[in-house]
C-alpha cells in the first residue's frame, strides 16, 4: 500500500496545484471554464485528501466520496452547457498543447494501471482512490478535448459544438456513475491504508 498511497499523494499534489492554475488563469481570463474546471479539481483533491487521511469512518468517506463524486457531475454539465452556449476555448500554442496531452494520457493511463492492479481488491481506500482517479482522468481528457478542438484547424463550428456537447455529456454520467458505485457498494474493507 505504501506505493499506491505514495503516488496517490503526488496526484494531490498535482491535483491542487492544477486546480490553482485553473482558478487564477480562469481569474485573469474572466471564464467561467477555467474557474469551474480549477474548482472541480479542488474539491477533488479535498475530497482524495480525506480519504487518504481517514483511519475510521471508512464506509461512511467511502459512500461520502460517491456523493462527492455524483453532485460534482452537476456543476460538470454546467460546464458543457458553457462551452455550448459561451466559452468555446481558448487557443493555446501547440507546446502547452503537448503539454496538456502528456498530463491527460498519463492520468487515464495511470488509471487503468490501476485498476487492473487492484480489481480484486476489497480495500475501500483503493477502491475510492481509483474512482477518483478515473474521475480526475476523465475530466482531464475532456478539457484537453476542448483546447485542441480550438487550437487545431480542421473542425468547423458546428463539429466542435457536437464534440464538446458528446464527450462532456459522456464524461458527466461517467462520472456520476463511479459516484454511484462507491454509495452502493457493498460493505468493502480499508486494511490497506490502516496497515
Amino acid at each position: 500500500m505504501d506505493k499506491t498511497l505514495k503516488f496517490a499523494l503526488v496526484s494531490l499534489i498535482f491535483n491542487v496545484a492544477f486546480g490553482a492554475y485553473h482558478l487564477v488563469f480562469g481569474i485573469v481570463s474572466s471564464s467561467w471554464w477555467l474557474l469551474t474546471l480549477g474548482t472541480y479539481y479542488l474539491i477533488l483533491s479535498i475530497v482524495r485528501f480525506t480519504v487518504l487521511c481517514t483511519k475510521s469512518k471508512e464506509q461512511f468517506i467511502t459512500k461520502f466520496t460517491g456523493w462527492m463524486l455524483m453532485v460534482l457531475s452537476i456543476p460538470l454539465s454546467g460546464t458543457v452547457i458553457l462551452s455550448v452556449v459561451r466559452d468555446r476555448g481558448h487557443e493555446y500554442h501547440m507546446i502547452v498543447m503537448i503539454a496538456m496531452a502528456t498530463y491527460a494520457f498519463t492520468k487515464i493511463t495511470l488509471a487503468t494501471i490501476n485498476l487492473v492492479k487492484s480489481r480484486r481488491s476489497t480495500s475501500g481506500a483503493l477502491i475510492t482512490l481509483r474512482n477518483i482517479s478515473f474521475a480526475d482522468a476523465f475530466v482531464s481528457i475532456f478539457a484537453l478535448q476542448r483546447s485542441m478542438l480550438v487550437s487545431f484547424e480542421g473542425m468547423t463550428e458546428t463539429e466542435i459544438l457536437i464534440m464538446n456537447v458528446a464527450l462532456g455529456s459522456a464524461v458527466c454520467i461517467i462520472v456520476f456513475l463511479l459516484g454511484l458505485n462507491l454509495v452502493r457498494s457493498k460493505k468493502i474493507l480499508f486494511d490497506a491504508l490502516n496497515d
